[in-house]
């Protein structure tokens, strides 16, 4: 008995839209060759996970991709953030939620067209001898069956990368291989990707995109979350972290990344915190050190300080002097 498709539900969580009910998706058995590899890569939903409005929004694309007649060009989504804001887990949980196959493919600058696109490789043939064969590259090989692909770091790719793309994301919408075969996009293939801003930044081997390329995009800015949503991060995957740490490290946060933001040189920093700092190292270092006298500084010390330019280290302490001055003593979980 083929699988049947169930139902996902996307809320705004503005509460100005209403919620979006869609149909999760059905890898086909008969149509793909490597089906069991292709629902391996189905992710499982992060029970943690708390979205900020970036799913709801890739859900209202969907849906009007599924209830517009045939021959509606699809759209591509690229999400544009500084590091740390979730990008990648945002689209990846998407693929969770929709039972997609997720294929991250990181477009670096030593990645060449052959590595995503494909070539022709030298087998033996058993005889002595040896023989050609095409073998898929990244891209090539996710394009082949259901998929949801994101293309991580579109910003960082190489010039010959993102023409051996265009192709694909136009209205030809398909890859032409040197072998003579054209590789269509499927209707169940979704294709996302994610970029950091250009700026002054230290992000390294980044640029401003081909204007070509871009527009083949519809491309979302990710903000750094605020300190309600920081909040609800923590209390959802920390439920028994006391109040007051919750409160603390979500204002050290939201404090420090303000700065990161700010146009003024005397008060930006260049370091913002991270949600993996917020949601995994510092967690980590208040469970290390819970029967310290101080245990949110020397999670902070430990944890946090060590990742930043040394030339932000007396602004990071600026913001701890003003939105902590001294931990509590109180065990950090429980009660």
């Amino acid at each position: 008995m083929p699988d049947q498709p169930a139902k996902v539900t996307f809320t705004d969580p503005t509460g100005d839209g209403r919620p979006i009910t869609l149909d999760t998706v059905v890898v086909p058995r008969t149509e793909v060759r490597d089906y069991e590899q292709r629902i391996n890569k189905i992710p499982e939903p992060d029970p943690h996970y708390v979205d900020v409005g970036m799913l709801y929004r890739f859900a209202q694309v969907e849906k009007i991709r599924r209830e517009e007649p045939e021959g509606t060009v699809p759209l591509h989504l690229a999400v544009r953030g500084h590091m740390g804001t979730g990008k990648d887990h945002d689209i990846e949980q998407f693929a969770a939620l929709l039972r997609l196959p997720y294929y991250r493919i990181p477009l670096t600058g030593e990645v060449r067209d052959i590595t995503l696109i494909g070539s022709v490789k030298l087998y033996g043939d058993g005889l002595g001898g040896t023989e050609s064969r095409w073998e898929d590259g990244d891209i090539t090989r996710a394009l082949r069956g259901t998929a949801l692909v994101n293309l991580s770091e579109l910003n960082a790719a190489g010039a010959e990368t993102l023409f051996a793309l265009h192709g694909l994301l136009d209205r030809y919408a398909a890859l032409d291989l040197p072998t003579g075969e054209t590789v269509p996009l499927r209707d169940d293939v979704r294709l996302f990707g994610t970029m950091n801003p250009t700026d002054l930044r230290d992000y390294a081997g980044t640029q401003t995109l081909n204007k070509a390329f871009a527009d083949r995009w519809v491309i979302w800015e990710k903000d750094f979350p605020d300190i309600s949503e920081i909040e609800a991060m923590l209390d959802r995957r920390y439920p028994s972290m006391r109040d007051v740490y919750v409160r603390h490290i979500s204002r050290l946060a939201t404090e420090i990344n303000r700065s990161f933001l700010s146009t003024d040189p005397g008060t930006r920093v260049e370091t913002p915190i991270s949600l993996r700092t917020v949601l995994d190292r510092l967690p980590v270092g208040l469970m290390v050190y819970e029967r310290w006298e101080d245990p949110l500084r020397t999670a902070w010390e430990a944890m946090v300080l060590p990742h930043i330019d040394a030339y932000d280290i007396d602004h990071y302490e600026t913001v701890w002097a003003a939105c902590v001055r001294k931990g509590p003593s109180d065990p950090p979980f429980g009660g």
